[in-house]
């Protein structure tokens, strides 16, 4: 039987004011957080990333990858902010790349995805954000940064809605490390499952986020 993954997906918003320092700073928190989870043997052995990347337009700038194989994708920032259809991209990776259960083996665990946004959408998302909702495809946080955010938009993605006040450096650094505490503690949950055990990992309890970012009620 294939190893049970977990699959990590990081919607990362590219648009033009993300760019200097934030864009700069979103780049070397992969990094960190890819360093990271390679010294964590619960992480290497089923988390899979995968990044996607909107501005403009969305893409999917790493697929879904095993942390040994993942490569910290560079990033430029300029355009708009098309959430739209990064969700759209979400669920189309969704459905590709991970696997379903079967009557004759399990599929992959439950996905977390990440969402990070510093501005509004400038496409026609809420189709696709309730879509998403809908679905229940995975363990959804998003992230609004900054004053140009509105927390109520993403809340039509996902319940679970923060906020990232300070654009700072030292704040994405603070984030990035929380996603990564995040990932470590889901895969030592999953590796201390009983095997062939039926459930999912849902409404994983997360570790509480940093100073920097609040809870959005």
């Amino acid at each position: 039987m294939s190893i049970r993954r977990l699959p990590v997906y990081i919607l990362a918003d590219c648009s033009g004011s993300m760019n200097g320092a934030p864009i700069e700073s979103v780049k070397s928190g992969i990094r960190a957080l890819h360093s990271e989870l390679m010294g964590d043997p619960s992480a290497v052995e089923c988390a899979y990333l995968s990044v996607i990347t909107f501005d403009a337009n969305a893409q999917q700038v790493v697929p879904l990858t095993e942390i040994t194989e993942f490569e910290p994708p560079d990033m430029r920032a300029g355009g708009t902010t098309s959430l739209g259809a990064a969700l759209k991209l979400l669920m189309d990776a969704l459905d590709r790349e991970v696997q379903k259960t079967t009557a004759e083996e399990k599929g992959d665990w439950k996905p977390l995805v990440f969402i990070f946004t510093d501005g509004a959408p400038t496409d026609r998302w809420d189709e696709h954000a309730r879509e998403l909702m809908n679905r229940r495809a995975g363990n959804i946080i998003a992230v609004a940064c900054g004053d140009q955010a509105d927390p109520n938009v993403l809340k039509q993605v996902t319940e679970t809605v923060l906020i990232m006040k300070e654009m700072t450096p030292e704040a994405f650094k603070q984030f990035f490390k929380w996603v990564s505490a995040s990932i470590k503690q889901t895969s030592a949950k999953i590796g201390a499952a009983p095997a062939g055990g039926d459930t999912l990992i849902e409404g994983v309890a997360l570790p509480p986020p940093p100073p920097e970012i609040i809870i959005h009620p």
